[in-house]
Order: C-alpha cells, then structure tokens, then sequence
C-alpha cells in the first residue's frame, strides 16, 4: 500500500469507498506539527469535487488504471462515442462524466479514456488541440500593440478570447488543460 509521498496529479485513489481522481496537490511542511498534504480529488462518478487533507505518510490505495488510445467519433444527447484504434469496437462514454472536455473534441481526434478493468474512468485529452475560429469580429492592421483581445467562438462552440488580428477560418492551437489560447496554428 503507498503513502503520501506517491501522491501525482491524475492519479486515481480510493477514499472513503470512492474512486477519486487527484486534480491537485500541495505538500506543505508548517513550522510547528507534522507535514500534511493538501488535495484537491474529483469523485469519478458525481463529478463532485472536494479539498481533502492527509498528514504525511497516510496510507492510501491507488487504483491502476489503464490507457487505451481511441479515436473520437460524434456525441449525441448522452454519450461521447469513440472508436478502439486496435478492435474498431465502439465505446459510449456518457456525456456527463465528461462535459467538460466537450469544447475540445473534434471528430477524428485522437486521446486516451482511462479504463479501471471494462469502466471508463476518465478522458485524456492531449495537451494542446487546433481548433477553427468559426465567429470573431473582423480584425484590424496595427491594432494589436496594447494587447487587446476579443472573443471568438471555435468550431466546438467553445468560447474563449484571442488577439485583435485573429479572423474567422483561422486556425487556433488551444491549451485543453486552460482553455486559453496559445498561438495561430498553419493547420
């Protein structure tokens, strides 16, 4: 059984006879008392997300989970549906579990679902995706030295702001992990 010490974002523990995925850590060492280490856990099945705390060097029981690439196909009212690149089987993950990725997913995509034996535990995305600017405002010459943004709507119907000079059908490398923009892309 693993401590504290073996605590990484993403990981996936059992507390409290739920499956929680580590969002965040922070080990912290006080002046006076023991150190603990302040967590950040998402339950995988509620989606909840709570701060927890640990002295250092409780026990704790990771789950192994397993990575499958597989490839994103559509979403419909309920489910996200991939495809296993090895088996061709399509697998439904239900469309609550992971709303959030929504705004980046795009068909043919490919990413990771973390398995725990046959249940989907979660979708990894890869860091950075390139995604169409469908709406923007019209851009204007020399009008980006104050570093002024607007908002712009992409492809996924994700909204997010870039640079004055970005115009409809650019397209856009975007952080999953942020949302935010990150550079004009050649794709």
């Amino acid at each position: 059984m693993a401590n504290t010490s073996d605590i990484r974002n993403g990981a996936v523990i059992l507390h409290k006879n739920k499956r929680m995925k580590v969002i965040s850590f922070q080990h912290v060492k006080p002046g006076k008392g023991g150190a603990f280490v302040r967590t950040k856990l998402k339950d995988i099945k509620s989606g909840k997300i709570i701060d927890e705390t640990f002295n250092s060097g409780h026990k704790l029981e990771f789950i192994l989970v397993e990575a499958k690439p597989v490839q994103y196909l559509y979403s419909d009212d309920d489910f996200f549906v991939f495809m296993d690149n090895d088996t061709f089987d399509q697998i439904n993950v239900p469309l609550k579990s992971a709303e959030e990725k929504k705004s980046f997913l795009t068909s043919g995509l490919v990413v990771d679902l973390l398995f725990d034996g046959e249940e989907v535990l979660d979708i990894r995305l890869p860091a950075h995706v390139v995604l169409k600017v469908e709406e923007t405002e019209p851009g204007f010459k020399g009008n980006t030295a104050t570093g002024a943004s607007k908002p712009a709507k992409l492809e996924t119907e994700y909204i997010l702001n870039v640079p004055l000079f970005i115009n409809e059908g650019d397209s856009l490398r975007i952080d999953t992990r942020t949302g935010e923009y990150i550079e004009r892309s050649k794709d």
